[in-house]
């Protein structure tokens, strides 16, 4: 019954308790690395939802992404303003799965599981990824080779990839 609460008062941070919580937390935040390890998740009703649990083998990884399109370097050589191609350009990947990428980059161990939004400023996203040791959970069957996010197997990459 908490959790609903909880999902509802996410639903629209600006109307709830969320808003205030949030912007202390985020000052502290943009002070730590881009990439942390943490020991609960923020959204614990979004996290529990996504398949985590409180068990040992289940890591949750906060990443800070920076936000905005994608800036391309200005060509050197002559072209007509249209196709010089810096602004405008949108990437085809979703910030959500640069997070993800990224955190399982850092954790080479770990398979990732899934991901969610938790905060954004001006400046930067904030994504909690779950993660999952491999090893002590084989009844996940995560399957084998390289990493599920790199193959476009978890929500984020399916999305990209016109499936959901």
């Amino acid at each position: 019954m908490a959790y609903k609460y909880m999902a509802e008062a996410w639903k629209r941070p600006d109307k709830s308790y969320v808003e205030d919580l949030m912007k202390q937390r985020v000052i502290a935040w943009r002070r730590e690395p881009a990439i942390v390890r943490i020991d609960k998740p923020t959204r614990i009703d979004r996290a529990r939802r996504l398949g985590y649990k409180a068990k040992r083998g289940y890591v949750i990884v906060r990443v800070r992404v920076r936000r905005s399109g994608f800036r391309k370097p200005r060509p050197r050589s002559g072209r007509r303003p249209k196709r010089m191609g810096v602004e405008k350009i949108k990437l085809a990947k979703s910030l959500r799965l640069i997070a993800e990428e990224r955190a399982a980059r850092r954790y080479p161990n770990l398979e990732v599981l899934n991901s969610y939004w938790v905060w954004e400023d001006g400046l930067y996203k904030w994504f909690e990824v779950i993660m999952v040791d491999r090893t002590l959970l084989p009844e996940l069957r995560l399957g084998k080779g390289r990493g599920r996010v790199f193959r476009g197997l978890t929500s984020a990459g399916r999305k990209v990839r016109g499936l959901l």
